[in-house]
């Protein structure tokens, strides 16, 4: 599930860019401002909005320390900010003034890369201030740039839809067009990079316009992204299906960005709002590999994992007792109904019954990791092997008494998209039924 907590409205104009840092968030606009809010109770902080540019501000990124932010703007510069106090540390032209379009920070912080509207791409020294990289891209303008996890190479995208490659001394390593209608964003996964070749793996679907905005989650496990049709879409990135699909927005996604400690989005649009998007643990793990999750529900989750899923199951009032005795993930699979009796003091039988229950859900989701299930025959909802598969209106494959179990109580919305099902017919998946038989008759003894 993913919910709303907090809706920013401070701009006067169209939010451009919003991006995170370990304790704040920052926004920037069509009115020339930078705004900086605390992570804790997301308050603007007192030395906010920050105000240097004299034109639209386009695009804004913290260095991986979080010490310092760098906003770029129409009327050329590139600004160096200080987030302890709201300083300006230094201001960097572009050169020929041309309207700089992006800016990011390489992950060691010692270099910071700027795009502008004239194809340029410079790479500047963060310590001296000073430009020591410059070439440009054959056409357009440049309107999105990346850096590898490693640091080691950087990607553009321009207005004419080239995807190009650059090593850390700023040869081009590779070109080619990877979208004719021109690239608005781009972002690189958590996961190592090796060589430069660019590949094509897939297209993700789900937006019915223009895409203007993209970015992984710090795990690698989801992507998002926000379009003209005014919605936000998470996909899991390893089974490319869609997680969930956000409406809030009333005009133009323009940005969106992941928290890279908590399980935060912020979602910015042409409304002149930022939305701020809290994920829960289910949720998240629903985003991880066969592999990931396996390590998630054995012996590696920490006290504070097993925490997080007593709030996700309801049993929040459970949280003291099992730090108190230091459950973490291997203990809380282990228990029985004598330790939640005797050991834990839970007294009501029906909150022991209701813990007993959520653990051997557990048990079973680990039981089937284990297996090496294919994930397109576990239903989304049980999380279980399907005996009678049926396809919603969503376009999903569900359990069939599941789904209609889930009907009957959330009142016609999608398990995996919150939206509203446009029809409650369930049709049989007969080709889906046949390969998980087929699968059975492979595997089980």
């Amino acid at each position: 599930m993913v919910k709303l907590i907090h809706t920013l409205a401070d701009h006067g104009d169209d939010v451009n860019c919003c991006a995170f840092s370990s304790s704040l968030l920052a926004t920037c606009s069509l009115d020339k401002t930078i705004r900086l809010y605390s992570l804790i109770d997301f308050t603007e902080l007192p030395y906010s909005p920050l105000k240097f540019h004299t034109y639209a501000v386009h695009c804004c990124c913290f260095s991986p320390s979080g010490h310092i932010l760098a906003s770029c703007s129409t009327d050329g510069t590139t600004v160096l900010w200080s987030t302890q106090n709201g300083q300006t540390l230094a201001v960097m032209q572009q050169p020929g003034g041309s309207p700089v379009r992006v800016c990011r920070f390489s992950p060691d912080s010692t270099c910071l890369a700027s795009g502008a509207a004239d194809g340029t791409v410079v790479l500047w020294n963060t310590q001296s201030y000073k430009s020591y990289r410059c070439s440009s891209v054959k056409d357009g303008s440049l309107m999105a740039c990346a850096f590898s996890p490693n640091g080691n190479l950087f990607v553009t995208g321009s207005s004419c839809g080239d995807l190009t490659v650059w090593d850390d001394k700023m040869r081009c390593l590779h070109s080619e067009k990877a979208h004719d209608l021109g690239i608005t964003c781009c972002d690189f996964s958590s996961q190592p990079v090796s060589g430069f070749e660019l590949k094509y793996k897939s297209i993700l679907s789900g937006h019915c316009a223009p895409v203007l905005a993209c970015a992984f989650s710090h795990d690698g496990q989801m992507l998002v992204s926000g379009s003209v049709d005014k919605s936000v879409i998470i996909y899991n990135t390893n089974t490319q299906n869609i997680l969930h699909t956000l409406t809030q927005h009333t005009r133009y996604v323009t940005t969106c960005a992941f928290a890279p400690n908590t399980l935060l989005l912020a979602t910015g649009s042409m409304d002149k709002t930022v939305n701020i998007w809290q994920f829960n643990q289910e949720t998240h793990c629903q985003a991880k590999s066969m592999e990931d999750q396996l390590k998630q529900f054995t012996e590696d989750w920490s006290e504070e994992d097993v925490s997080m899923w007593l709030c996700a199951q309801g049993l929040k009032d459970l949280v003291g007792i099992f730090k108190t005795n230091n459950i973490d993930g291997k203990e809380l699979l282990s228990l029985t109904k004598e330790s939640l009796a005797d050991d834990l003091k839970i007294e009501s039988l029906g909150l022991r019954s209701k813990v007993l229950r959520k653990i051997e859900e557990l048990r079973t989701k680990v039981k089937s990791l284990s297996s090496g299930i294919p994930d397109e025959f576990i239903c989304p909802i049980t999380r279980e092997l399907m005996k009678d598969p049926v396809i919603a209106s969503d376009g999903y494959s569900y359990e069939k008494e599941a789904m209609e179990n889930w009907i009957s109580k959330k009142k016609r919305t999608s398990p995996m998209t919150n939206l509203v099902l446009p029809s409650v017919v369930l049709t049989p998946n007969r080709t889906l039924k046949m390969a998980i038989n087929r699968w059975l008759e492979t595997h089980q003894k």
